[in-house]
C-alpha cells in the first residue's frame, strides 16, 4: 500500500487519546458483561443434544427458526454427517430447554412434522450435557485463555524483555475483553446467535494468536531500530518503527478481514457467530498492536528511566 510507503504519523504522541478510547470501550464492555451477562451455549450451561434423521434434506436455519418458536429459546442446529454408510439427512440439535428428555424429543419431532409432513423425522441419538460437565468445560476454557496469556508473556519476555511481555499481554487482554463486551452488548439485537460455545472460545484463541503475531512484528522492528538509532529518544525510535510496519499491518489485516467477511456472508448460520468474533477481533487486534501494546512498552521504558535517574541521584 503506497499510502503507507513513507508514513510519518505521530502515533506515539497520540497514545493518550488511544488510552481514552480504550478506557471507554473497556468500561462499556465490563458494564455490559456485569449487567447483561453473556449468552452461554449448551457447552457451558448444560442441556440436551439430539441427532434427528429424516427422509428429506432439512435446512438448519429453517429448523432453528421453527424450534425457537417452540422452545422460546434459540437452539443450536447443525448438519450432522456421522450417521453411517446410508448417507441419510440428519441434523444435530442442541437445546438448553428444561424438561424431561422424552418430552423435548417429542416436541422436536412434532415441530418438524408440522412444518415438513413428508420428512418423517426420527431421533437416532440422544445425549445430555450435565451441569457438572458444563462447569468443568467452562473452567477448562478459562484456564486455556489465561494459560495462553501466561505462555505468551513468557515467550515475549524471553524473546525481547519483560516490558514487551507486559505490553503484549495487556493488548491481548484488551482484545478479548472488548470482544466479549461487544458480544454481551449485541446479544438479542443482531439477527444471529451470539452464544458463547466451544467454537467461540476457539475464535478467541485465534484472535489472541493473530494479535500476538502483529504485535511481535512491531516489537521486532522496535528492537532493530533501537540498536540502529541509539542516540535518538526512545519514543521517536518507537514511532518510526510503528510507521515502517503500517503497510504490512494493514495489508495483512485487510486480506484476513476479506476472507473472514466471506466466511461470515456465505458460511451459514452455524459459522456466523464464529466469523463475527474473528471480524471484531482482527479490527481490535490491529488497533491494540499499535495503540495499546506499543504505548505500554513506551510508558514502562519512561518509568524505568525515571527510576534509574532517581537512583543515580
Amino acid at each position: 500500500m503506497r499510502i503507507f510507503e513513507n508514513a510519518d504519523f505521530n502515533l506515539v504522541e497520540g497514545r493518550r487519546r488511544a488510552y481514552i478510547l480504550s478506557g471507554v470501550l473497556l468500561i462499556l464492555s465490563v458494564g455490559a458483561i456485569v449487567t447483561r451477562g453473556l449468552e452461554l451455549g449448551i457447552d457451558f450451561r448444560g442441556g440436551m443434544e439430539f441427532v434427528v434423521e429424516s427422509n428429506q434434506f432439512l435446512e438448519p436455519t429453517e429448523i432453528r427458526t421453527i424450534l425457537t418458536s417452540t422452545f422460546e429459546t434459540a437452539p443450536e442446529v447443525k448438519t450432522y454427517s456421522d450417521v453411517g454408510a446410508g448417507g441419510q439427512n440428519a441434523l444435530l440439535i442442541r437445546t438448553v430447554s428444561e424438561g424431561e428428555t422424552t418430552e423435548i424429543q417429542l416436541s422436536i419431532v412434532q415441530a418438524i412434522v408440522d412444518a415438513f409432513p413428508e420428512s418423517n423425522p426420527r431421533v437416532i441419538k440422544t445425549d445430555v450435557v450435565g451441569p457438572r460437565f458444563a462447569e468443568d468445560l467452562k473452567r477448562g476454557s478459562l484456564y486455556a485463555v489465561l494459560g495462553s496469556l501466561l505462555v505468551i508473556f513468557l515467550y515475549v519476555m524471553l524473546r525481547f524483555e519483560w516490558r514487551f511481555g507486559l505490553g503484549a499481554v495487556a493488548a491481548l487482554f484488551h482484545d478479548v475483553l472488548i470482544t466479549l463486551g461487544i458480544f454481551s452488548l449485541l446479544q438479542g439485537i443482531l439477527p444471529f446467535s451470539l452464544q458463547i460455545d466451544q467454537a467461540i472460545i476457539a475464535a478467541f484463541l485465534t484472535i489472541v494468536g493473530y494479535s500476538l503475531n502483529d504485535t511481535v512484528v512491531i516489537f521486532d522492528r522496535i528492537r532493530e531500530y533501537t540498536n540502529l538509532f541509539k542516540t535518538e529518544p526512545y519514543k521517536i525510535v518507537v514511532n518510526r518503527s510503528v510507521n515502517t510496519t503500517l503497510s504490512r499491518t494493514f495489508v495483512t489485516s485487510g486480506t484476513t478481514l476479506l476472507v473472514v467477511a466471506t466466511l461470515f456472508t456465505f458460511g451459514g448460520e452455524v459459522l456466523r457467530g464464529f466469523s463475527f468474533a474473528l471480524i471484531i477481533g482482527i479490527i481490535i487486534g490491529t488497533y491494540s498492536s499499535i495503540f495499546v501494546a506499543t504505548p505500554v512498552v513506551v510508558e514502562l521504558h519512561n518509568r524505568s528511566g525515571s527510576v534509574n535517574k532517581a537512583a543515580r541521584r
